[in-house]
């Protein structure tokens, strides 16, 4: 016989056993009488019990002759025989009763259990269950947008007009895959968008999705990571099954940098950290998807030097899109998209706030615009103006005014002498961005005075000349402490400190040392997007002690040079820094008008001079483009 029909054939034997079983406990309880104490009393009295059994509480037994009903079983519940005995004096028909405990015994063991369970639930929810609890402890927790709710076009998005070609090809592809790849080309499986923290890269990703009219899958690297080993692959597995279920679809992963970190880094290498298996799993799924199915992959980062090489090889992100800072025309773009929003005066001009705020990304443009419009209201205007756009800027860059730090009259003065001479080196100097405020009012944690300057174009590039006009505006300060007091003091710190990287850079990185030739000898240590450096330890060394003597000889002979040139320009235009330095402790700030007027009533220099021949020999060079710091802090 068929094992598993003889297993049926039990089945049926079982239940009728079972069956039978119910019958028989039915049948017995059946002939079993239930009848009154009293009554029990007297047929005990008239002979008419045969045999009982007693408990403490009940008692049961068979009576010679069959009751009215047939029944020669009877059962009953016992009574205290002296309470008994008082109720036959009055006739009454009595029996016991026994209080029912059912719901107080499972409550005494039901209760605590739920307790306990209930407790247990929400600790599991609360520590392992953003996701959905422990049953949802590998599923994915991406947000899920209707092209409604994203809310976002390419006409939201300013300043990036590279990167919106490159991803309209994306939305095409979307709108219509078999059209797009009738000549046999392919979508890239995955664009990676790169650029710099707050240029609009998660905003470009919305975009695309409003402007396809797709399902929006949205989640950040982080989200895969978790304390259990597994739920990262996990959920990368259910992120694309749901994806694959709603194609076409687009799935944007925001800061793969925390999910795709280079295997082997920070770690032991070996695959077994809960990291390199998400990053492996997200691997296998790029390779295992079909990108006609209208499926793309788009993930931003600002950290692309670190990633996985295996991610960035064909065939898996095949594009990727920069989305750098914006140029003036983008910012001007950008500036046009926010203020939209704000009730600006008839004096706010886009062109000038965006010539004021070179190296702004999109997200520093936005809150430019809020802190004029707050400034506005703060001070009871009816429209944002120009003057509130041009202290947001100094607020941002500069930091918050300290207007209650009173500095002795000693400290003030040396503070304005100290910002004149950076200005005026400035004004004095070709190719060096013109000056546009100047100020000793304490602004920030530490600046007692800055000096601001307005970069009149986009530059990229600066020659050695431009480099060493930088060292300059940034040692006036100090030139003019030695030329008109006879002593240096802390102020000039931070300007000793950046003059110092610069001319290190000259000499160990862009070969500007005719001593050292044309070598580099030391590595860029910053991000490949961030201005800030990776880290504060020791920098790579890859040469000998005794180049490196050489290296710190050219960096202060550099540095003295500069120095002097610097001195000897203020020394030629020594009355300007007398007239202006009074004329700013007097006002506390003076504009670039100001400082025009200023500078412009002095006394014409006489030709050869030591000014002019530097400043002959200095524009040889011509103007390169090149990045300035705008702030000059004291």
């Amino acid at each position: 016989m068929d094992k598993s029909r003889r297993f049926n054939t039990w089945y049926w034997v079982a239940a009728i056993v079972g069956i039978l079983l119910i019958q028989y406990l039915i049948g017995t309880a059946q002939q079993i009488a239930p009848i009154p104490y009293s009554q029990f009393q007297e047929l005990l009295r008239g002979g008419k019990v045969a045999e009982i059994g007693i408990s403490d509480r009940f008692i049961q037994g068979r009576l010679k002759e069959p009751l009215p009903s047939g029944q020669t079983r009877f059962a009953t519940t016992r009574v205290d025989p002296d309470f008994a005995q008082e109720l036959q004096q009055y006739g009454v028909t009595y029996t016991g009763q026994i209080e029912s405990t059912l719901l107080r015994d499972i409550l005494s063991w039901v209760l605590p259990i739920l307790v306990f369970f209930g407790i247990w639930a929400l600790l599991i929810r609360r520590m392992g269950g953003l996701g959905g609890g422990l049953m949802q402890i590998g599923k994915s927790r991406a947000k899920i947008y209707v092209e409604a709710d994203t809310g976002v076009r390419f006409d939201d998005v300013a300043g990036v007009d590279e990167a919106k070609d490159e991803l309209r090809e994306v939305v095409e592809f979307l709108k219509n895959p078999e059209q797009y790849g009738r000549l046999g080309g392919r979508m890239p499986k995955g664009v990676l968008l790169v650029g710099p923290p707050g240029t609009g890269k998660t905003l470009l990703a919305k975009a695309v999705a409003g402007e396809a009219k797709v399902p929006f899958f949205s989640i950040s690297g982080s989200d895969f990571v978790e304390m259990f080993v597994g739920v990262g692959a996990s959920r990368v597995r259910d992120l694309f099954s749901q994806a694959r279920e709603k194609a076409p679809a687009i799935i944007f992963i925001d800061e793969l940098d925390a999910l795709g970190r280079a295997r082997g880094i920070g770690g032991l290498a070996g695959g077994h950290d809960e990291k390199e298996q998400t990053l492996n799993q997200l691997l296998v799924e790029l390779d295992g998807f079909d990108s006609r199915t209208g499926l793309v992959l788009l993930a931003a980062t600002n950290r692309p030097e670190i990633l996985d090489p295996a991610l960035l090889r064909a065939g898996r992100f095949d594009r990727q899109v920069l989305v750098d800072r914006p140029d003036k025309k983008g910012r001007i773009q950008i500036l046009q998209v926010h203020m939209r929003k704000a009730k600006l005066a008839p004096d706010v001009d886009s062109d000038k706030v965006a010539a004021l705020t070179p190296g702004f990304t999109g997200a520093d443009l936005a809150n430019l615009v809020n802190e004029a419009a707050l400034l506005a209201t703060r001070r009871g205007g009816d429209a944002v103006t120009m003057a509130d756009f041009n202290n947001a800027v100094e607020r941002i860059v500069a930091g918050l005014e300290k207007r209650n730090r009173l500095l002795n009259p000693k400290e003030r003065e040396i503070v304005a002498y100290h910002e004149m001479g950076h200005a005026l080196v400035a004004m004095a100097l070709p190719g060096v961005d013109p000056v546009h405020k100047v100020s000793i009012i304490p602004r920030g944690v530490g600046a007692l005075g800055y000096t601001i300057q307005r970069p009149t174009e986009d530059r990229f590039l600066m020659t050695r000349e431009e480099l060493e006009n930088k060292m300059s505006v940034l040692l006036g300060g100090r030139a003019a402490e030695l030329i008109v007091f006879g002593h240096l003091s802390t102020g000039a710190a931070d300007d000793l400190a950046r003059v110092t990287d610069i001319a290190r850079s000259m000499v160990t990185r862009y070969g500007m040392s005719e001593k050292l030739g044309n070598v580099a000898l030391e590595k860029d240590e910053r991000s490949f997007l961030s201005p800030n450096p990776l880290g504060n330890g020791a920098r790579e060394r890859s040469y000998s002690d005794e180049t490196a003597a050489a290296i710190d000889d050219e960096v202060r002979a550099t540095v003295d040079r500069v120095f002097d040139r610097t001195v000897a320009l203020l020394r030629e235009r020594r009355d300007v820094l007398e007239r202006t330095a009074r004329r700013l402790l007097e006002k506390e700030t003076l504009d670039e008008v100001e400082l025009q007027q200023l500078a412009s009533s002095s006394s014409a220099q006489p030709r050869g001079s030591v000014v002019e021949i530097e400043r002959d020999q200095w524009a040889q060079g011509g103007r390169a483009p090149a990045a300035s710091d705008p702030v000059r802090p004291q």
